[in-house]
């Protein structure tokens, strides 16, 4: 650890960057945003990342308190990796990079690896709190093989893992498709024409959840 880079500034942002700044940490977190999760699992998830190069940032993770080993079962034969208190702050801060990012998201290319569990993090990134209805009631997505919903309560909305009970509204759709959508690439309504997307429920359900996620619905977005 002593000889890794720095950017030897004395400033908030450099600080944060010589710990979170190196290629892969932030998608590491990314990955343990959504719960603790086993060395294989990190590897699986994040293809093109060597195994060395991935326990040499653990280990610094470790080492810096933004991760640490955690006895998943209470038996001491699986441990896996969660973030610290420390690292749970990074939460904002990488939900904000993911809205900001979702400009910028291009074609899908043949060499893109693309996960639906990511479709839960960009439904928290893309969360408008202002929007959120004061009715409670929940929205359910279903990306492959990944259920999550958002639940709205006294004007607030959070991302939930799982089924929703007596959801409002369903939909179901592949993670690539999911993430265009998110994207501006692509419009709910022209997700359904052509078969990528099906949804169920109120359409008046429908609206509010679109508008709670910035999406619309309507004419194919320009860009």
């Amino acid at each position: 650890m002593a000889t890794k880079r720095t950017y030897q500034q004395y400033c908030g942002l450099a600080s944060g960057l010589d710990v979170v700044g190196e290629r892969w940490t932030l998608l590491i977190v990314r990955e343990l945003l959504m719960g603790p999760a086993r060395y294989s699992d990190l590897l699986a998830n994040l293809p093109g990342l060597g195994t060395n190069l991935l326990a040499e940032r653990l280990k610094f993770l470790v080492g810096k308190g933004v991760i640490e080993q955690v006895d998943v079962r209470g038996t001491g034969a699986q441990l896996a990796y969660a973030l610290t208190p420390v690292g749970e702050e990074l939460r904002p801060v990488i939900l904000g990079l993911a809205r900001w990012g979702m400009e910028f998201v291009g074609e899908l290319r043949a060499e893109d690896a693309v996960r639906p569990q990511w479709g839960f993090l960009a439904v928290e990134a893309m969360l408008d709190q202002r929007r959120a209805s004061d009715l409670t009631e929940s929205y359910e997505f279903q990306v492959d093989d990944e259920v999550f919903h958002i639940a709205v309560a006294d004007g607030r909305a959070s991302a939930v893992k799982g089924a929703a009970v007596e959801p409002v509204m369903r939909a179901k759709t592949d993670a690539a498709t999911f993430v265009q959508i998110g994207g501006g690439r692509l419009t709910p309504l022209m997700a359904m024409v052509t078969g990528r997307l099906v949804l169920e429920g109120d359409m008046d359900a429908v609206v509010r959840c679109c508008e709670l996620l910035g999406l619309e619905t309507g004419a194919p977005a320009s860009r």
